[in-house]
């Protein structure tokens, strides 16, 4: 890794991307659309290299919306259709072809017009990866010199021919063993192609590598988790190496400014996520937003949105560029959804916040080793930031955002996933205004501690919600130079997860939902104009784009794992000229935390990861008679444990797949559980 550089870098005057560094030329198409308003074709997972997800297209506009039917709809050949994936892909149009990546690392090739498949690749990725943290996904492509270029869950960079498939070269980027993985969609500008890493709850050193498009050489890589000496390196306990396995992964897609000479980047929670009290200090740069040279990967900035996080507050949402006017000045901005509920807006020129931001005292709790303040930023939050108490389910304390924690439970709102996860927030420069989802839940967080093992999770406690708590969302317009809200829906469902959104020029943001609706909204008063069934949970960003002069809309739907929205294989395409109907809804996921489903009654073996829903118990809800032994196996991909929650200390490890741990029910109750790695997963066994 190259030197890093203290200090911010020089700022060059002008207007964002009108000047760009020097270039060699690699692709000088690519790089130019890049740099341009988004039009005909939609070639990066942002739009373009400021992610604003924002189309200069209006042929479709708040006049005409509500003629828009289904140009086609292609299946995908069965590709990621499991419980275990998601599909939160944006898919990638160039020439009227479009390109698509499933969960599962398939990539495939469709006529753009029409929705035939011209050619696919199938990855062949091994089954069995057990460093997955949450669901199985691929968040989209990048394209450039000929190639399309995708992370892989075994954390290896795969470029492909773009006329045929074919892989052209392939470069490990890490070793999934160790806990790494890749799950962003990758950037490519100017010959080089940027990834993050995923692995924060594995004990796991983040970075952004950069690679050479042409061959797959890294050239460099940029630690979010700087070591002793370096910029940052001394709000790590001295004398350790907490560090080296301190987390910090990079969910999300870069940005990049050409003028300045810098890439942009959110980076994710500490590790162990519940666990402070090894690593004392503000823990840079975990739950961060880094610049870094877009050539060498020198820092150049930082801010930190959660000082020393202990409440898996990630900042997974992709950063977003934008120019705007603050007190009659031009300003170069840069905001990002964070899951404390706020969107942070900074200047991409060194850091410093755009509009006010706070440091405030918070509660404290010296065994987690919490900081004494946190930012807060003027403005609006787009959820609530305060749990109740919810003493007949035993949760007698609750506390706000920042509310501390150690081995007793303790509810906070927001959860960890809560706000805005990865869900990409879009920006239409005619509004100036942001359009963020966001996810409403109360969690119970706990430490526990952990030992770090190579490999292995290292959370050092939990999170879940508890049962019976309601969990839906928002969906909120918030104004670039504000930090206000300028309208806001209320959603019936968690949406913070995966969907975004995507804005136009012709007054319009277009959102999908997990229930499988797919919205069109007016951008500037918040009416909805338009809704379409898909028949499939609508939880990835959709793209928007022009062939032959007609403008389509694009979205894949295939649902969600951490939400149980409708599992599928699909990409819908929309137009004025369109013939094609809605489907029927699929079953709505979960708005209320807890098992679901009939009771089986007398049924004493419980299969976990069954059916191909491998963040599942089956039968989620079971009655049987006291002392009755009940049989937990394994037959998913990767481990899992049945956890009691609320009644009891019982707990089957963690288990393999194919291994099984009988737990004896001695008496009457309800019995509740939860897969301590993954606390979305809910059982009950009734005795009576």
């Amino acid at each position: 890794m190259p030197r890093r550089i203290q200090g911010i870098v020089p700022v060059a005057l002008g207007l964002f991307l009108l000047a760009a560094m020097p270039v060699r030329a690699a692709d000088p198409e690519i790089d130019r659309l890049l740099q341009a308003p988004v039009g005909k074709d939609w070639i990066t997972n942002g739009g373009n290299l400021t992610n604003q997800r924002y189309s200069t297209l209006k042929q479709i506009d708040t006049t005409n919306v509500k003629q828009l039917k289904g140009a086609w709809m292609t299946r995908l050949k069965g590709s990621g259709l499991g419980g275990k994936y998601s599909l939160e892909a944006t898919p990638l149009v160039k020439d009227g072809i479009m390109y698509m990546v499933t969960g599962n690392d398939d990539v495939f090739a469709l006529n753009a017009k029409t929705g035939e498949i011209l050619w696919e690749h199938w990855s062949q990725i091994g089954q069995t990866i057990s460093t997955v943290c949450c669901g199985w996904i691929n968040r989209g492509l990048a394209m450039g010199e000929g190639m399309l270029f995708l992370g892989q869950l075994d954390a290896n960079m795969v470029a492909l021919d773009i006329k045929t498939g074919k892989e052209v070269w392939r470069t490990p980027v890490e070793d999934w063993h160790n806990g790494y993985g890749i799950t962003n969609a990758p950037l490519y500008f100017d010959g080089i192609v940027y990834t993050g890493i995923t692995g924060g709850e594995f004990g796991i050193r983040g970075r952004l590598t950069a690679l050479d498009a042409k061959t797959g050489k890294i050239l460099w890589r940029a630690y979010t988790l700087p070591a002793p000496g370096e910029p940052g390196g001394d709000t790590w306990p001295a004398g350790t190496n907490h560090y080296s396995r301190g987390g910090a992964s990079i969910w999300n897609t870069p940005a990049l400014d050409p003028e300045l000479g810098l890439v942009y980047f959110a980076v994710g929670n500490c590790g162990p996520d519940y666990d402070g009290s090894m690593r004392e200090g503000d823990n840079l740069f975990c739950a961060s937003i880094l610049a870094v040279n877009a050539k060498t990967g020198a820092y150049a900035w930082h801010y930190q949105q959660v000082h020393h996080d202990i409440w898996d507050y990630d900042s997974a949402s992709p950063v977003v560029l934008f120019d705007t006017v603050i007190n009659g000045q031009p300003r170069k901005g840069i905001a990002e959804a964070g899951r404390t509920g706020w969107v942070y807006i900074l200047d991409r020129t060194n850091g410093k916040p755009l509009i006010g931001i706070e440091e405030r005292p918070v509660p404290q709790e010296p065994r987690q080793k919490t900081a004494k303040t946190q930012p807060f930023p003027i403005g609006d939050a787009i959820v609530p930031q305060c749990a109740e108490p919810m003493p007949a389910s035993g949760y007698e304390k609750a506390g706000c955002i920042f509310e501390p924690f150690w081995e007793e439970p303790v509810l906070i709102q927001p959860s960890g996933i809560g706000g805005t996860n990865w869900a990409p927030m879009s920006y239409n420069p005619e509004t100036g205004s942001f359009y963020v989802s966001g996810t409403i839940r109360t969690s119970a967080f706990a430490r526990y501690g952990d030992t770090y093992k190579l490999g292995l999770r290292y959370v050092g406690g939990t999170q879940a919600a508890p049962i019976g708590s309601p969990m839906s969302g928002t969906f909120t317009a918030i104004g670039g130079n504000t930090n206000k809200i300028v309208w806001q829906h209320k959603t019936p469902y968690r949406v913070g997860q995966g969907g975004g959104s995507t804005t136009t020029a012709g007054g319009l943001v277009f959102r999908g939902e997990p229930d499988g609706n797919f919205l069109a909204i007016n951008a500037k008063t918040g009416e909805e104009l338009w809704r379409f069934q898909t028949g499939f949970g609508a939880d990835a960003p959709p793209a928007v784009y022009e062939v032959d002069g007609e403008e389509y809309v694009a979205i894949a739907t295939g649902g969600n794992s951490l939400q149980l929205s409708a599992n599928g294989d699909a990409v819908w395409v929309f137009s004025l000229k369109g013939q094609l109907g809605p489907l029927w809804p699929p079953p709505p996921p979960q708005s209320v935390a807890g098992p679901a489903g009939a009771v089986a009654e007398g049924v004493n073996t419980i299969n976990i990861g069954a059916n191909n829903v491998e963040y599942s118990y089956g039968p989620a809800r079971t009655r049987v008679k006291t002392g009755t032994a009940v049989t937990f196996t394994n037959v998913g991909d990767i481990p899992h444990t049945a956890t009691a929650f609320q009644k009891g200390d019982w707990d089957t490890g963690m288990l393999e797949k194919g291994q099984s741990k009988t737990v004896t029910f001695s008496e009457p109750g309800n019995y509740y559980y939860i897969c301590a790695p993954h606390p979305w997963m809910y059982g009950q066994v009734i005795v009576e």
